[in-house]
């Protein structure tokens, strides 16, 4: 899911203008079809918790984007005892849908790599 040799092609789309009008409409419509916001998730919130990588993403959550966070899940929780998605005014705005854990994630990620590449010391008896 996350590491070295994830490539993404998002910077490129966003680089030009032309791609970007003609990805932005399917990937909001592939959004949409994916139902999270229907339950008032935000995109980050569907990222698997039993990575360690993103154990320690959330653990770096200010005490509000946890709140928020745990009152997203409690709340689509509820709407899943239910067996009905949210009310439609209740759904996650697509301007609201913003990455919120991904620096946290990518952070992570540099500080290991930084830590495998400085982490090398080899000692050797003579």
């Amino acid at each position: 899911m996350f590491g070295p040799l994830s490539l993404s092609l998002a910077p490129y789309v966003r680089s030009s203008r032309t791609l970007t009008k003609w990805v932005t409409p399917i990937a909001n419509w592939y959004a949409n079809a994916m139902g999270y916001r229907k339950y008032g998730f935000k995109y980050d919130d569907l990222l698997v918790e039993e990575n360690p990588t993103v154990q320690r993403a959330l653990s770096r959550l200010t005490p509000g984007e946890n709140y928020d966070r745990t009152y997203r899940f409690k709340r689509a929780s509820q709407a899943s005892v239910l067996h009905a998605p949210l009310a439609k005014s209740e759904w996650m705005p697509v301007s609201e849908d913003v990455r919120y854990l991904e620096p946290h994630v990518t952070d992570v990620l540099k500080e290991d790599q930084e830590r495998k590449t400085w982490d090398n010391l080899v000692v050797e008896r003579k």
